[in-house]
């Protein structure tokens, strides 16, 4: 069966290390599995008093993340939690109150940073958001991607083949879990 993942990458740098780790996970994943990356960085901030006539961003990012099966976030660390982009993001989406487009869908999270604990920080504070959310999230693999910078060639492909292995077997287990919990 084809499941349908919503990318959120919470980097908006054109070189952005969080998104190359995607992009190296989607060439180690299963068949069954498409990707769609949900552009971020033009979402006005959210503002309850926008609601009554919701910008049309707003609007585009929630009809793409409600229409996909699951949701993969990727986010880099900044001072031990996760950009205000991505927090900006889980806000718009996960309003008016009661209408949530990410209740109940089954999520995952990885971090990398050119630090040598992978974003651990902003992985773990990005999961308590999720909770609130609904979002089951998938435990294990927990990915958190060190050195990141040095991963990659010129080009931003993946040569590190140990992290090419793991990202591999996190996206299987992603797939499993996506099945295990999608409505």
């Amino acid at each position: 069966m084809s499941r349908t993942i919503a990318v959120i990458v919470g980097s908006l740098r054109k070189d952005s290390l969080n998104r190359k780790v995607v992009d190296a996970l989607i060439a180690e994943a299963p068949s069954g599995l498409v990707f769609k990356f949900v552009e971020i960085g033009d979402l006005p901030h959210f503002n309850q008093d926008l609601e009554a006539t919701a910008p049309a961003q707003w609007t585009r990012f929630r009809d793409e993340v409600n229409s996909a099966d699951a949701v993969l976030f990727a986010t880099p660390e900044y001072n031990r939690s996760v950009p205000g982009v991505l927090k900006n993001a889980i806000d718009v989406g996960s309003r008016p109150y009661g209408q949530s487009v990410f209740n109940g869908k089954p999520a995952a999270v990885i971090s990398a940073s050119m630090g040598g604990i992978g974003g651990f920080g902003a992985n773990h504070h990005l999961r308590q958001s999720l909770m609130f959310l609904n979002m089951p999230t998938l435990q294990q693999p927990e990915a958190y991607i060190g050195a990141a910078h040095t991963l990659f060639d010129e080009q931003g492909k993946l040569v590190n083949d140990g992290t090419k292995k793991f990202l591999a077997t996190f996206a299987q287990a992603f797939a499993v879990w996506i099945e295990k919990n999608a409505g």
